[in-house]
């Protein structure tokens, strides 16, 4: 960025931040509300004495009073970060490259306010310290905090949230690029994360749900109260309409999202309906959902009433309804801070809890039976939301062409749809359940994500549909869904995990990696990385037939008989894996499979033996499928060859001139005459050598 670019830059920041000074109650009077809700509701929710437990040390009015406050002035600074710099890379046009005058300011202060979130942070896991172990905090000692830090999941949650607030802060400093903005933008939101895997939830039964029901509604509620409050920064600059009319679609977004997983996750905590109304727990749900009904209707308003008057220049109404509603944000945020600290209706940390209960998050199956593989559903939100979400987004891409008069193949949709509902039937079904303590039913869930999904999948060419359905930005300066999409497929990462030996590489290298290792138990014992290996099953797999057989655009094609080798690679490689799982006389991952086996169950190793025998032998339908459609891609790029000649051909002859193969045939004419002359040449070269 250049000097002049620079000093533009700070003086458009200067006059955007002006009437700051106007507003200055804003910030004051939001910290108020969040700060009396949250203290009235942790009193209503018993939330300041939900750890002292008679005879047990007390850590103190200190911790009891700060570490609330603290958590929901964390949770104010990561809201801030995240709307701000989503903001900044993707509702605010750019300056080619670059990132805006408007959003160089977001981007500026993002670096503070990440800060300030990794800092407090820090002092949470110190006041979470305290707290556990019901003493002060001015008598910890150093050794104490690291230990909790680096050993026990709650302090590590807090330590990696940290780590990455100040990566962010670091990325938003050093970096004024559109592409920078948007991983600025996406570190944010993954630092959100962590501690939503160590809270109520994850003490929950059926954490599957609750964990990641509370992931996405922390998710859903910081992108909404964040982009708002940076509408609220740029307020005086001529983008603001625009910008407010892209944040409405996202809000309406958010606000779906937020209700609908936090409806989810009171269900799992309260553990029946009526103790909405019969413990105080169910009381501060209640005036949460209160606020967020308050919070859609002045969305509503803003869809309404503000938004065609902020076009047409009026942007004070804006301000005063924008305020408004951010007041009542942090309001809403002190509740669901008191929420978390106060005790549910169903005991997070029972004192009679079942270990195994507790390790897998739902009572341990009974003996399998073709009903309960298909008929004991194990719900995870991850799985359901993200394929709803591909459902909708590829069947409106697929009718948005139907309007247009363009005809989109059936096949393909069919495809998706039934990949989709593959990937949710072995990810939400009973086999999902048995897939936690049986070898084998992991085994079949992997080779069903790692080979069926992705071929299903890729034959739907979902790139290709939204390249054509998704449309361009009125404004040339703004980088909507298709541009972002056109750049992450031309990108030089994905280029490089999309070359051939690459993707080869990365199959196998994964089955021995995962099971040949302690990496397997480790996974298996957290929810997080249980999500994470089953979300790489479907993208290695992906990306691998995505080389093979994909028609999507990216990395140029390789010849079909080139395919055709690396496909008998792949399943060469898959094969041996099997086999060397079969000889292994070796328990993979034993501290977890010996905590969770069943006792109606095999031993371990002959049940491990039996999902090598299942890895072996479920690659040959697959592979025989991916073959016949690379033959077919073959024949059919050797019929488009000869129509492309052919073509040739007939245009050659309507003018009157030769066409490549023509001239190409002549060519060959020419190199015969010219090698028989010579070879003419050489033998009476020898006759004449003779007669001498």
């Amino acid at each position: 960025m250049s000097a002049g670019s620079r000093q533009s830059t700070a003086t458009s920041g200067l006059s955007v931040s002006r009437p700051a000074r106007r507003h200055g109650w804003l910030p004051a009077g939001a910290g108020l509300a969040g700060l009396g809700v949250l203290l009235l509701a942790l009193a209503a929710g018993d939330g300041l004495n939900a750890t002292m437990i008679t005879g047990l040390p007390d850590p103190g009015p200190v911790t009891r009073y700060a570490l609330p406050m603290v958590r929901l002035l964390a949770d104010a600074l990561a809201a801030l970060t995240v709307g701000l710099a989503v903001t900044a890379a993707f509702l605010l046009p750019g300056d080619g490259p670059s990132v805006s005058a408007p959003g160089y300011l977001l981007l500026r202060r993002v670096t503070a306010l990440a800060a300030g979130w990794a800092a407090t942070a820090l002092v949470l896991i110190v006041l979470t310290v305290s707290d556990l172990l019901g003493a002060p905090s001015s008598q910890l000692g150093a050794a104490t905090v690291v230990s909790f830090a680096t050993s026990i999941s709650q302090g590590q949650a807090l330590l990696l949230q940290a780590g990455l607030a100040g990566l962010v802060a670091v990325l938003a400093w050093t970096g004024v690029s559109r592409t920078t903005a948007a991983t600025t933008a996406g570190l944010a939101l993954v630092a959100v994360l962590p501690p939503a895997f160590t809270g109520h939830a994850a003490g929950a039964g059926n954490h599957q749900v609750a964990v990641t029901s509370l992931a996405l509604h922390i998710l859903a509620a910081t992108v909404w109260v964040g982009g708002l409050a940076a509408l609220l920064v740029v307020r005086r600059h001529r983008l603001l309409a625009d910008a407010a009319a892209r944040y409405s679609r996202l809000a309406l977004a958010c606000c779906v999202g937020v209700v609908l997983s936090g409806l989810t996750n009171a269900w799992v905590r309260l553990g029946a309906w009526d103790q909405l109304w019969q413990s105080r727990y169910g009381w501060l749900i209640l005036g949460k959902l209160a606020a967020l009904l308050a919070l859609g209707g002045l969305g509503a308003a803003h869809r309404c009433r503000t938004l065609p008057a902020l076009r047409a220049g009026e942007r004070a109404a804006f301000v005063r309804l924008a305020a408004g509603e951010l007041v009542v944000f942090a309001a809403t945020f002190g509740l669901a801070v008191a929420l978390s600290r106060s005790p549910t209706p169903i005991p997070t940390d029972p004192v009679d809890a079942d270990p195994l209960v507790e390790l897998l998050g739902f009572t341990p199956p009974a003996p399998p039976t073709p009903g309960r593989l298909l008929g004991d559903p194990l719900p995870d939100m991850f799985f359901l939301t993200g394929c709803a979400l591909a459902v909708a987004g590829y069947l409106a891409g697929v009718w948005r062409l139907h309007r247009a008069g363009h005809r989109w193949p059936p096949t393909r949709t069919a495809s998706w749809l039934a990949g989709m509902l593959l990937l949710v039937a072995v990810t939400n079904l009973g086999i999902a359940r048995y897939a936690y303590v049986l070898f084998s039913a992991h085994m079949v869930q992997h080779m069903v994500l790692s080979m069926a999904v992705p071929i299903l999948l890729v034959c739907g060419a979902p790139i290709t549909l939204a390249l054509r359905a998704l449309r361009r930005p009125t404004d040339r300066q703004m980088r909507g869904a298709r541009e972002w999409l056109l750049l992450l497929i031309h990108s030089r990462p994905l280029r490089l995990l999309t070359h051939p030996l690459i993707a080869l590489g990365i199959y196998p290298a994964s089955l021995f990696g995962l099971y040949f290792s302690d990496l397997l138990g480790t996974l298996m014992r957290y929810h997080l990385g249980h999500l994470a290996m089953l979300t790489h099953f479907v993208a290695t797999g992906y990306l691998l037939f995505w080389v093979l057989i994909g028609v999507d655009p990216g990395r140029p094609r390789l010849a079909p008989p080139l395919l055709v080798i690396i496909h008998f690679a792949a399943m060469m490689a898959h094969g041996f894996f099997g086999l060397v799982l079969m000889q292994s006389s070796t328990v993979i991952a034993p501290d977890w499979y010996t905590a969770v086996h069943p006792d109606w169950a095999s031993s371990p190793l002959a049940d491990q033996r039996l999902g090598a025998g299942i890895a072996w032998a479920f690659g040959e339908l697959p592979a025989a499928i991916v073959m016949i459609i690379l033959l077919r891609q073959w024949a059919r790029a050797d019929q488009r060859e000869q129509a492309r000649l052919d073509r040739a051909a007939d245009r050659a002859d309507a003018t009157g001139e030769e066409d490549d193969l023509a001239r190409y045939n002549a060519f060959l004419r020419a190199a015969a005459r010219g090698s028989h002359g010579r070879r003419a040449d050489d033998r009476y070269g020898a006759t004449m050598r003779d007669e001498e």
